[in-house]
């Protein structure tokens, strides 16, 4: 009988075991399997069963099913073979079975799963720089001294102090002048 053991530390030692033709693997109550990690989907992926092989196909899930790190929709597990879903890692054993850790091989495309519903929010996982980012190259602007990002915030009450500044010295200024000329006279 093939069953699915998790590897993660604090769920370690955790199986599954694939005794029925179909198995949903998720977060939340209603899977078969329910992996309580907020990096795994809802209804993350789904397993079945034909014949000795061991299919995986993914439903969609926010942060992807991954054969030996290889991204998958649709593959077949082969026993040793390390299953990644979000974070959580899981390894097929089966009973007489040899293990391998050749690459995920993809299946025939299937049928369009049907739409899950939202129940709750999944923890993305940041996956950092896409190539398509870095073959473009450049920076975006930072903080650095070409950037023109941040600007001086122009202060409107100082700016009226000093015009009102400057016209009450004008003002004294001809007052001078005024008293000046009068006393002359």
């Amino acid at each position: 009988m093939a069953k699915l053991v998790i590897l993660n530390q604090g769920m370690t030692g955790r199986a599954h075991e694939l005794n029925v033709e179909r198995t949903t693997v998720g977060r939340v109550d209603d899977n078969a399997f329910q992996i309580a990690d907020p990096s795994v989907s809802s209804h993350h992926c789904e397993i079945l069963l034909r014949g000795s092989d061991v299919l995986i196909r993914d439903l969609n899930s926010t942060n992807g099913s991954f054969i030996n790190n290889a991204q998958i929709t649709e593959s077949v597990l082969k026993p040793g073979q390390t299953l990644r879903l979000g974070q959580v890692e899981l390894k097929l054993e089966a009973e007489g079975a040899t293990t391998t850790t050749a690459p995920a091989t993809p299946a025939a495309p299937a049928p369009a799963a049907p739409p899950k519903k939202s129940i709750d929010a999944t923890m993305v996982i940041p996956r950092g720089v896409s190539l398509d980012q870095l073959e473009q190259g450049g920076r975006k602007p930072g903080f650095d001294s070409t950037s023109t990002v941040f600007k001086k915030k122009k202060n409107k009450t100082a700016q009226y102090f000093w015009i009102g500044a400057g016209i009450g010295i004008f003002v004294i200024i001809v007052l001078i002048i005024v008293v000046l000329s009068q006393a002359k006279h």
